[in-house]
Formats: structure tokens, sequence, C-alpha cells
């Protein structure tokens, strides 16, 4: 109840809180997935304008066999799915949907496509042009026609500044950026260069709609020629922003990345980030950082990639050396309509100034949501990397940055992502988990009260939690298998998972995977009871997966807008 209060004062008096400041006119998202040779799952998106009591159409056409026709007797009231049972099998379908208002029947765009001789199949694939395999996957709506496109990042090859043997290693082919339609055609190729090391540090990259012309465009590192030493470091040489076309993947703007002057060292100034942000709760801001473990410096740019502000953790900022983490978390933790940026176990406030730095040093695991919902405002749960004498795994205040609870004994190397989901009903609020490695042999499971649930390696160190089934809670991405809290095996899946966000069909999630040659997309197809908006237009929760393309990949949280 107190949350609920505040919550409402402050929307009262913060008329930035009463929308998602993302403005992306998405189409339906309709997927159609086969359940058997007869059987077809269709899903599609409610959106966040749809008026309450929207009721929808669902309209079918045999691919070569004449136009659609409506394959629902009544009109679809209390979910956004639908099972078709009357396919013949034996060739492709298209669906669509139409919307139905007061007895008044509109089409919708976005149409989704399915071949029904696979049997069981709850996802789709898009076939790439080369025989790669994927190590990053960014998502935005590259051409304007409402649904999701992909740039995708590859070789899988990653390698890490750190200056200790087998770390770091030559880069053996540049990056390459790929990208392609919602429908799986093959739109441009960017190469990074040799300027570029092939690693995670040296080569964040951005999609997003920052000049808010309806389309995104594609933010990237780069540099120039090849400058490469001859054990193969880059050391030297000029380092830029780049603004890519999203649709033809032209160049179109340039300008200087964040310097090295203030660094100790290439391990240090190697690490580097890629953000956005809505900065004065109306436009989105670009965000460039530079440095995680001593120096960080970070800096906020327009649409017209003008500097806005700069900050750098030297002179009177000097105790937030080291308090970075292996990305950024953006979103409005002290609830002003503005975006704030979390930068490690410190955050900096929209306007650039230092908020708070809990002092537990450099964080793996980090994600902020509205942990436990006894407490106003938002909680950010930390996996801290550094040797700590107690907190290393702990909760804390999102606007305060207090510690609420936290582990008291010694951890020693808090480590990868870690997860926070709502596993069970059973516990009030969103249970967290993380782990230990290298040197650590420690593993937590909490309540967002602070009860520890478990001390076992249940996940390994870096789960990813989804919203598979109809229930609320959500399941577990882990060893290939989607499973229940309890252990129940719901689905095998195929590949490396690149990222878990809701790009099409229902409120439900995808799990997006890379194989050789293939980016596959899979969607659940089972039937849901309710209807609830598409998640991507939760404001936290599509920052979150714009931040899936540079550093650690931490799964996006539902936020309160």
């Amino acid at each position: 109840m107190q949350k609920c209060i505040v919550l409402l004062l402050i929307t009262l008096f913060s008329p930035n809180l009463l929308f998602s400041q993302v403005k992306e006119d998405l189409d339906r998202g309709v997927v159609a997935l086969t359940l058997n040779e007869n059987t077809v799952y269709v899903g599609w998106r409610l959106l966040k304008d749809d008026p309450e009591h929207l009721m929808f159409n669902v309209y079918r056409q045999d691919i070569g066999f004449g136009g659609y026709s409506k394959v629902n007797a009544e009109p679809v009231k209390h979910s956004t799915n639908f099972i078709d049972s009357t396919v013949t099998g034996g060739h492709g379908y298209q669906y669509k949907v139409h919307t139905v208002v007061d007895g008044v029947e509109t089409e919708s765009p976005g149409e989704g496509y399915v071949f029904t001789l696979t049997g069981n199949q709850p996802w789709y694939s898009i076939k790439l042009q080369d025989n790669v395999e994927l190590k990053r996957v960014g998502i935005g709506d590259l051409d304007g026609d409402g649904a999701y496109d992909f740039v995708l990042q590859h070789p899988n090859f990653n390698v890490d500044p750190y200056h200790r043997p087998g770390y770091w290693k030559k880069s053996p082919e540049p990056y390459k950026l790929d990208a392609y339609s919602s429908r799986g055609d093959f739109l441009w190729r960017h190469d990074m260069g040799w300027a570029i090391e092939t690693g995670t540090w040296y080569s964040p990259y951005m999609v997003f709609d920052v000049d808010q012309d309806g389309k995104a465009e594609v933010y990237a590192k780069a540099g120039e020629g090849d400058p490469r030493q001859v054990d193969g470091h880059v050391l030297q040489g000029p380092e830029y922003l780049i603004k890519l076309d999203g649709k033809t993947g032209v160049e179109i703007k340039k300008q200087d990345w964040i310097s090295k002057q203030g660094f100790e060292s290439y391990n240090y100034w190697s690490r580097n980030f890629l953000t956005v942000a809505y900065l004065d709760g109306i436009n989105p801001s670009l965000v460039m950082q530079r440095g995680t473990y001593t120096v960080i410096k970070t800096m906020a740019l327009d649409k017209a990639l003008n500097p806005i502000w700069q900050w750098a953790s030297l002179g009177e900022y000097e105790d937030y050396k080291g308090q970075g983490m292996h990305g950024i978390m953006t979103g409005d933790i002290d609830l002003d309509g503005k975006d704030e940026l979390v930068i490690g176990t410190a955050a900096l406030d929209h306007d650039g100034q230092p908020m708070w730095r809990t002092g537990l040093g450099h964080n793996d695991a980090g994600y902020i949501a509205d942990i436990d919902p006894d407490r106003p405002g938002y909680e950010i749960f930390y996996g801290v990397e550094s040797r700590s004498p107690k907190n290393g795994v702990c909760l804390v205040d999102a606007k305060t940055g207090d510690i609420i609870w936290g582990y008291k004994g010694r951890t020693h190397h808090v480590h990868s992502q870690g997860m926070v989901a709502d596993l069970t009903d059973e516990y009030p609020g969103i249970e967290c988990y993380a782990g230990e490695a290298k040197g650590g042999d420690k593993f937590f499971l909490y309540s967002a009260q602070g009860h520890r649930l478990s001390d076992q390696n249940l996940w390994g160190l870096a789960p990813r939690a989804v919203w598979w089934d109809k229930d609320d809670q959500k399941e577990i991405c882990y060893d290939n298998k989607i499973i229940e809290y309890g252990g129940e095996e719901k689905l095998a899946i195929e590949g490396k998972i690149l990222i878990v966000a809701d790009v099409i069909g229902d409120w439900r999630e995808e799990i997006l995977t890379s194989l050789p040659g293939e980016l596959r997309i899979y969607s659940t197809n089972i039937p849901a009871d309710r209807k609830k908006v598409c998640l991507m237009q939760n404001h936290l929760y599509r920052m979150a997966v714009a931040d899936a393309s540079m550093g650690y990949y931490n799964a996006p949280q539902i936020g309160f807008k």
C-alpha cells in the first residue's frame, strides 16, 4: 500500500510518468507457429494505446490459393492469441488480425507466415547470408514498418584486454555488423575494421531511433585503417563514434570517441560502452562511456551528437573510481520522469551529476527492478566482483544507494550476470540469484526480502529468465532447456542464447539464439488466457533491450511505466 501511494503522488506531479517516452510505431507483431500439421498457434501484440475492450478477428491466407478468410467464429476478447485448427497442412499460410471496437472492424499492420509440415515447432528462423555464428544482436525498426529488425555482430569470438596470459589474443578477423529485416531479408553489412579488436569491450554498438525520424539508426565505435602492432594490439590511431543509416548501413556522421587521457593502461582504456537514455524525459540521448576498473568517463550527446554534459571520476569525484560494471543500466531510478545512469555500484543523475556510490567496487551482476513490492521505488540487485568482506551479494535502494540487505560473509568474486525473476508465488516480489567463480564456490538465491532460499549451484552463473507459459511467474533458460522453478522441463532449445525479449507476438518473451548460418527465434505456442500490453512499450524494459548489444547482457525488467 505504501508503494502504491508514493507512486500515485509522484505520477500526479510528474506528467512524464503517465506514458512511456519511447515512441515506436509498432505493428501487431503477428507470429504463427505450428502445434501439429493441422493446427497453428497465432499470437499478436496488444499496444498501450488500445482501448480497454478491444477485440480481434484473425484472418488466414493459403499461399497460392486466394485471399484472406476469417478463421475465428467469434471475436477474440480475453487474449491476444488464437488456435487455428482448420488448416490442412502441406503448404504455407499467412496470418493477420483486424481490431474490433464497438462493432467496427479495422485492419492492423503486421503479418505472420508459417509452413505447416514441421509438427510442433515453437520457433522460426532467419537464414544468414554466410555460415556465421553470432556474438550479439541489436534490435530496432530499421525501415519504419513497425516490425523489429536485427543488427547482428559476428564472428562469435571474444578477447578480453586483461593482461594475464589466456585473456588477450590476436583478432582472427574484423567484426562485421549485418542487418536483416524482420522477414529475414539481408539489408547491409558494415565491416568494423582492424582498428576495432574482436572483443566485447572494444566494439559497442547501439540500435535505436535517437534522431526520432521513425527509423532506428546504428551507432558504433570505429577507427581508421589497420593500426595493429606486430603482436596484434591496437594501441594508437583515431577513435570515433559513427552513425549509420539503419536501412542502408551508409555512414552519415562521425565524431571523436572519448579520449584515453587519464587512463593508466591498455587494460583500462579498452573498456567502452554505448547506451541510450531519456535524460530530459522527452528526447533520447546517446551516452558514451569509457572505463570500468579505475577511471570512468561518461559523455551524453543529443540527437545531432553534440555534447550535453561530460563527467569523469577524477578530481572531486576520485572516490567514484572503480565503481563501474560491465555495462550501463538506464532507468528513472528517482521517479522524476527522467532517466538516470547506473554505471555500476554508483549512479549519475540525468544532468550528469553523481547521485550516490555504494563503495562496493566493481560489480558483475546488476539489475534495476521493483524487486521488493513492499518498498517504494525501484531496487537494484548486485553481485560484486571485487573481493568483499560483506555485501558482495546485496539489494540497494535505487534512489539513494542505501543497502537494504546483503550477504554478511566474505565473497571472492561474484561472477557473470546472475538473474532476477519472479520464479515462485511462495514469496512476494522478485527472487535474486548469483554465484561465485574464479576462486569462490558460493551460490545465492534470495527472496526479495533478503531470505536466503538456497546456497546451491542451481542454474550456473548466468541463467536467463523468460515469460513462456501463461502464468505470472517466469521460467528459466539453463543448459539449453526451458525449465520451471521446480525443475520441470518445458522445452529443449538449440544454439547460443543471444537475448530474451518480447520482440514479436503477445506479452510472452522470445529467446533468440545463434546457430551456424541461422538466427533462431523461439516463441511460445502455449495459449494464454489474458491480454497484456507488449513489454517493449514499457520504458525500463525497452531501455534494457537497447543495451543488449554492448557490454555484458543484462535481461530486461519491467518498470512502473
